[in-house]
């Protein structure tokens, strides 16, 4: 069993990886905080109540965290991820609500009441994570395992050319993060999913097609380049529907924007490497983040060879398969969308 601590602005791919960690039996959602990012706060954590709730995990925790970032003006992203963060996708109404509770409080809570034993994955801007340490420094220790898809080191940005979303969005956060991990034990050090990687996990037609077939659907699922934008799926099964809403949205994006009729599903990665399911290899390093440069705000910096003569602080993911991430993705996620057509799926909670 995985328990996992989340922190997402839900985003068409972060709402990818929800739906695929929910499909797997071995995972625990402890709680599920969000952040600033994609789109406001509250919309996130709307759009993820009710993805989870759609993959039939209901009962699961979902709180907000701070509505701005540490230092700067909050930039969402609506031509990336739509108006409310799914694409062409809508939602049916959650039925639960989202909780009170704070998120940096939450996950200070949950840490110490089961130290050792939580894996953090934080595919959004990291200013709920840090507060969560100004709240309680000894939170990368309570931790077993953090997963950060964030920063972009060999790799061109996609928001600036040398920085990445999450971390141009609050890079006073990330720099705090970083700082926090100094020193550390290097199991204790994060997994750092950078564009580096993430951008090679690139989802096509065919995988949406794929993922179709896997759930059994009755028609064919067809998400191509010369259909007409904004097409609605009509298909039988709701998970699938809705997902390939969202996802002809991102490809849509993504083509005007000369990278082709496909969507680099960074979150969904990450959700992988947090749960222990997809292959990847890392590096040490010692990260730092520029907060005061204008024209480099937010850009993510490597040292590998210890030319600052700091400590490592992260693990930078190096190597991935994008190939076996895709065939883990259609078999779990279709398995599950053919579970909850047929009605297998108990009205779980976080389990």
């Amino acid at each position: 069993m995985t328990s996992l601590l989340l922190d997402v602005d839900t985003g068409i791919d972060d709402a990818l990886a929800l739906a695929y960690l929910a499909s797997l039996p071995d995972i625990e959602f402890v709680a599920v905080t969000a952040s600033a990012g994609n789109a406001d706060v509250h919309q996130v954590a709307r759009n993820t109540l009710a993805m989870l709730e759609l993959c039939g995990r209901h009962n699961v925790k979902v709180a907000v965290g701070s509505e701005v970032p540490l230092e700067i003006p909050l930039v969402t992203t609506p031509e990336t991820h739509g108006p409310q963060g799914l694409g062409h996708a809508v939602l049916p109404p959650p039925s639960g609500s989202v909780s009170g509770e704070d998120a940096a409080d939450l996950w200070v809570e949950a840490a110490r009441a089961r130290p050792g034993e939580l894996t953090a994955l934080i595919t959004a801007p990291l200013t709920n994570f840090a507060l969560a340490i100004r709240k309680e420094p000894r939170l990368p220790e309570l931790l077993d395992k953090v997963v950060i898809m964030g920063g972009s080191f060999y790799h061109q940005g996609n928001t600036t050319p040398l920085a990445e979303w999450n971390t141009h969005v609050d890079p006073h956060a990330a720099k705090e993060v970083y700082e926090a991990y100094r020193g550390l034990l290097v199991e204790r050090l994060p997994i750092v999913c950078s564009l580096d990687t993430t951008e090679r996990i690139e989802l096509r037609p065919e995988h949406v097609q794929r993922l179709a077939q896997a759930a059994g659907c009755a028609v064919e699922e067809l998400v191509l380049p010369d259909q007409p934008e904004g097409l609605r799926s009509t298909s039988d099964n709701p998970l699938i529907r809705h997902l390939s809403d969202a996802l002809r949205f991102y490809f849509e994006f993504h083509r005007l924007y000369d990278q082709g009729y496909a969507a680099h599903v960074h979150d969904f990665f990450a959700a992988g490497v947090a749960a222990g399911t997809l292959e990847y290899s890392t590096r040490l390093a010692t990260v730092d983040v520029e907060t005061a440069s204008p024209l480099l705000m937010g850009t993510t910096v490597a040292d590998y060879r210890n030319l600052w003569g700091q400590p490592p602080n992260a693990r930078i993911v190096s190597d991935n398969n994008p190939a076996a991430a895709f065939d883990e993705l259609v078999n779990s996620l279709g398995g599950l969308a053919r579970r909850l057509a047929a009605g297998d799926v108990r009205k779980s909670g976080s389990r």
